[in-house]
């Protein structure tokens, strides 16, 4: 059913728990998985000197890639793509799993609403909306209100 699997990871909690569901079905398709960092450059905009800050990026990328690779070998997975790209990270992720013939995108929400949603905009959402291809989104965390 998935022979390539697309996890976008930051570095952020719920990256991590999407990671770990891109795992499951990893093993249970006998998939591939592809771990991708974007380093959001539109976001440094003005930045002073965002050349060094865009080296710090990639490097934090690299550190979360290479560390994600190294999880998902312990856990049995041996086909492991990593990459750090420079781009929007909406787009950037849709041109990947386009590029890179992925089955299924697994991306983990911050699970923002309202007004804060509708502000900061929300790249899980944007690829939702946008991607040809189906994508499991995955709670970050459970809301006190959930419990």
């Amino acid at each position: 059913m998935y022979d390539r699997i697309l996890v976008p990871a930051d570095g952020s909690d719920q990256s991590e728990r999407a990671f770990e569901q891109a795992l499951e079905l990893a093993r249970t398709y006998d998939a591939e998985i592809h771990v991708l960092n974007v380093v959001d450059v539109s976001a440094l905009a003005g930045e002073f000197d965002a050349v060094n800050v865009v080296d710090q990026l990639e490097e934090s990328g690299r550190k979360i890639t290479q560390k994600l690779r190294e999880r998902a070998e312990d856990a049995g997975i041996d086909r492991v793509q990593t990459e750090v790209v420079e781009g929007v990270p909406y787009e950037t992720i849709l041109d990947y799993a386009d590029g890179n013939d992925v089955d299924l995108v697994v991306m983990g929400t911050h699970g923002r609403t309202g007004l804060d949603r509708y502000l900061l905009g929300s790249v899980t959402e944007r690829v939702v909306r946008k991607s040809d291809v189906p994508v499991l989104t995955v709670r970050g965390s459970s809301r006190p209100e959930d419990e």
